[in-house]
């Protein structure tokens, strides 16, 4: 159970890292408002407005939940003992895993009043 912990908690904070270091700090410097995949994803499903959004705090919130899903989704498939049931569950798991994490994203900014429909 704690082998589970640590490989969570290491996979969080590598990913985190290594996402603040390519895409937030890439996102941030870029003046052209070229946003990430997962911030065009929040504009086009839950019409986010950018205009209310505080745009860095946005990239933090970002950079956490992709960290934190791919850790879960690690941490997860490590239990699997076959590469090919690891495989499955990766497949499995990926898509649903991002959809409900960025769901509750979504509905955060929507609470907030941060859409172009609230």
């Amino acid at each position: 159970m704690i082998d589970e912990l640590i490989l969570f908690i290491f996979c969080f904070l590598l990913i985190l890292v290594i996402y603040e270091i390519f895409i937030v700090s890439k996102a941030k410097k870029n003046k052209s408002r070229k946003y990430p995949i997962e911030v065009k994803y929040l504009i086009f499903k839950y019409h986010l407005n950018m205009r209310k959004v505080n745009y860095p705090q946005l990239l933090q919130i970002v950079a956490l939940v992709s960290s934190f899903d791919i850790a879960l989704i690690v941490s997860l498939v490590m239990l699997a003992d076959s590469y090919l049931w690891q495989i499955l569950a990766i497949l499995v798991l990926v898509l649903p895993v991002i959809l409900v994490s960025y769901h509750f994203v979504g509905s955060f900014y929507r609470k907030r009043g941060m859409t172009k429909d609230a």
